[in-house]
C-alpha cells in the first residue's frame, strides 16, 4: 500500500505538500513546505492508539519528524483543522519535540463547552487555552513566505476550518475524494446545512486549487488517495456537488448519516483532542485513564 505521496508546488507562493497515510485510522497527515525558506507546517498529526490494549505510541508522529529532519525543514506551525473523532491528535507531542506553536479555529471553545457537558467534566478549561493560537474566519498568517488564509468550515464539527496555503487547501473532513463524497454531519454540534455552505465556499476557490482531504476510506479497496482539485470535486464528486441545491443535499446527507455507526474511537478521542492532544493527567497510582460516558450519543 502506498502511504506517502509528494505534491510539488510548481512556482512561487505554491507549497510543496508531503502526505502521510495512516492505514489504521484512514487518516492523512501533512507536512506543508515553503520551498523558498524550507519552513513547514504539520497538519493533523496522528498519535497512535490501540483501543484493545489501551496503548499509545508515537510511530506516526515520529515518522513526520524523521521526514522533517531528512529534508532539513524547520517546523513553523502545528495545525489542527478540527477536533478529530476517529484518532488522537499528536499536536501536543510535536509541540514538545519542536517548540512550534499549535493552532486551531476559535470555535474549538464551543466544542469544548459541548463535550464538557457530555463528559461531566466541570474542571475543563473551555477557553481554547490548550493551543497557542485560535484562528477566526478570515485570519491570515505566514508559512515562510507563503500567505495562509483561514476559512471557517463548520458542518462536520462546529470547529472545522480550512487552511488555504497558496494554491493548496486543507479541507479536513468536509470533502473526501470524489469517489467517496463528503463528510458526515451528525456528530454533536454538526449540521448538514452548515456543511453545504462550507462546501460551496471551498468550491468557490479557483478551479485548479489543490484540495487535500483528512481521510481516505479506499472505496473498492483501491490505493489510498488524498489530492483532488476544485474542478474535479465540482464535476465528479459522487454527492453531485455541482447539481444539488441546499435542500436536496441536506436531505441526502441526513439520510446517509442515519445509516452510519459512530466512529469507534469518538468517545476516546474527543477527551484527548479537546485538550490539543494532551492525554489525561496520571492519577495517584501513576496511570492515566480515559472516561467513557455510557449512552451519551
Amino acid at each position: 500500500m502506498n502511504t506517502f505521496a509528494f505534491s510539488p508546488g510548481h512556482g512561487p507562493g505554491r507549497p510543496d505538500v508531503a502526505g502521510f497515510y495512516d492505514p489504521d485510522t484512514f487518516s492523512v497527515q501533512y507536512v506543508v513546505i515553503d520551498p523558498a525558506t524550507r519552513r513547514c507546517a504539520i497538519v493533523d498529526p496522528v498519535l497512535d492508539f490501540d483501543e484493545k490494549a489501551g496503548a499509545t505510541a508515537t510511530h506516526q508522529a515520529d515518522a513526520l519528524l524523521a521526514y522533517v529532519e531528512r529534508e532539513s525543514l524547520e517546523v513553523e506551525w502545528i495545525l489542527d483543522t478540527h477536533p478529530h473523532a476517529d484518532h488522537f491528535s499528536a499536536a501536543h507531542y510535536l509541540h514538545e519535540q519542536t517548540g512550534a506553536p499549535t493552532a486551531i479555529g476559535r470555535p474549538i471553545t464551543q466544542v469544548q463547552a459541548l463535550w464538557k457537558t457530555i463528559y461531566h467534566w466541570p474542571d475543563l478549561r473551555d477557553d481554547g487555552s490548550q493551543w497557542d493560537r485560535l484562528f477566526d474566519d478570515g485570519d491570515t498568517f505566514q508559512l515562510g513566505e507563503i500567505d495562509v488564509r483561514v476559512m471557517h468550515s463548520p458542518g462536520h464539527t462546529l470547529a472545522s476550518i480550512t487552511y488555504v496555503v497558496g494554491d493548496a487547501a486543507f479541507v479536513h473532513d468536509t470533502l473526501f475524494q470524489p469517489d467517496f463524497g463528503t463528510a458526515r454531519a451528525d456528530f454533536p454540534g454538526g449540521s448538514a446545512s452548515q456543511l453545504w455552505h462550507s462546501i460551496q465556499a471551498i468550491l468557490a476557490l479557483p478551479d485548479d486549487t489543490r484540495l487535500f482531504t483528512g481521510h481516505d476510506y479506499r472505496p473498492g479497496d483501491r490505493e489510498p488517495q488524498w489530492q483532488s482539485t476544485v474542478r474535479e470535486q465540482r464535476e465528479s464528486n459522487k454527492h453531485q456537488l455541482g447539481e444539488l441545491d441546499e435542500a436536496d443535499y441536506v436531505e441526502m446527507r441526513n439520510r446517509r448519516d442515519r445509516e452510519l455507526p459512530m466512529p469507534k474511537l469518538i468517545l476516546h478521542a474527543l477527551q484527548v483532542n479537546i485538550l490539543g492532544g494532551r492525554l489525561p493527567e496520571p492519577e495517584a497510582n501513576g496511570t492515566r485513564y480515559l472516561k467513557i460516558p455510557l449512552d451519551a450519543l
